[in-house]
């Protein structure tokens, strides 16, 4: 599997720079184009051909069941939020559904004030978790992971790391739902999302924030990428508008972006048995977090975060900080 990586990354060129104030995105180009038919969760919702719902009436906060009634495989991508049902949740890592099956999976709560049922089943409102938050997601995952074998995240951290972006960000809510934060900035976030486009054999994005490289997301196909750009643009510009600094000049240079491949690519790679279909990758160093999922020798997703406060990467924290400190003085 490791090798599956490998040749994805050896083949993956970079392309031209898009911008948009302090949001910076390198297109990943790629021939590759995965053979495995699936359908995304999205999607598999919108047809009714997949049923998300508590694993019994009193629900699990870390777990939830998947019911695949479809003819295809559904893929499932870490960070996706789903709403409704006790809680909103955000799955903890990218799975792979098989056809007609029931699967338990990891999940995290993002709506911490909340344990009473507003819907049967869960919905999509096509949002994904923050990069920061999910960066910080994977390393616990990792963690969970080495130590248990189980895709646990630490769901005390989340809860922080959701009120303190809210608090940030103006957008408290009773429940604490991270779903208010995206709410609150629905139109800036719009503003973002217009000045990215997709290109020919575009397969993933490499970001940066404030000139400094935030993750990446690539996928087997670009039929895949194409169908996430959007809510992936917007979960991206989301830390964008929290850590904007128009004094901060610093430009997004591909060089740096290419180092961070290079550091994606010699990432130290742990093979596990993933919660379903296919193989699930740990990535980890002194400066990379991330995972990726492969199935019959073919990458499906892979994910790379830039670790915090490691080789000089922190994204911006005196400008959290000093958020944050504004925050205090108002209670």
């Amino acid at each position: 599997m490791e090798e599956v990586i490998k040749k994805y990354l050896g083949d993956i060129k970079t392309g031209s720079m898009q911008s948009y104030k302090n949001l910076a995105m390198f297109p990943l180009l790629s021939s590759n184009n995965a053979m495995a038919d699936y359908l995304m969760l999205d999607e598999a919702l919108k047809e009714n051909l997949v049923e998300i719902v508590e694993l019994d009436h009193d629900g699990s906060v870390p777990d939830l069941e998947v019911n695949n009634k479809g003819e295809r495989m559904v893929l499932l991508i870490d960070g996706e939020e789903v709403v409704g049902a006790k809680q909103n949740r955000i799955i903890n890592t990218t799975i792979l559904i098989a056809a007609h099956s029931s699967t338990v999976i990891p999940v995290s709560c993002v709506e911490q004030g909340r344990w009473s049922y507003d819907s049967r089943k869960f919905s999509s409102h096509e949002r994904f978790m923050s990069p920061d938050m999910r960066s910080k997601k994977a390393e616990q995952v990792n963690f969970s992971v080495r130590e248990t074998g189980r895709f646990r995240s630490n769901q005390g951290a989340i809860w922080e790391e959701i009120d303190s972006k809210a608090g940030r960000m103006n957008a408290e809510s009773p429940s604490m739902a991270m779903a208010e934060i995206y709410e609150k900035q629905a139109e800036s976030l719009e503003d973002y999302s217009k000045k990215f486009s997709l290109i020919s054999e575009q397969t993933g994005a490499l970001f940066m924030i404030n000139g400094k490289v935030a993750g990446l997301d690539s996928f087997g196909k670009p039929d895949t990428f194409s169908k996430v750009f959007k809510k992936l643009i917007e979960s991206y510009a989301l830390d964008a508008i929290d850590w904007y600094d128009p004094a901060n000049n610093a430009k997004p240079l591909k060089s740096k972006a290419n180092i961070f491949m290079d550091g994606v690519n010699s990432a130290l790679m742990e093979i596990h048995d993933s919660v379903a279909l296919g193989k699930d990758i740990r990535l980890d160093s002194e400066t990379v977090t991330g995972f990726a999922l492969t199935h019959n020798s073919e990458l499906l997703h892979l994910c790379a975060f830039i670790k915090e406060n490691k080789a000089g990467n922190s994204n911006c924290n005196s400008r959290i900080e000093r958020f944050s400190g504004r925050r205090r003085n108002r209670s």
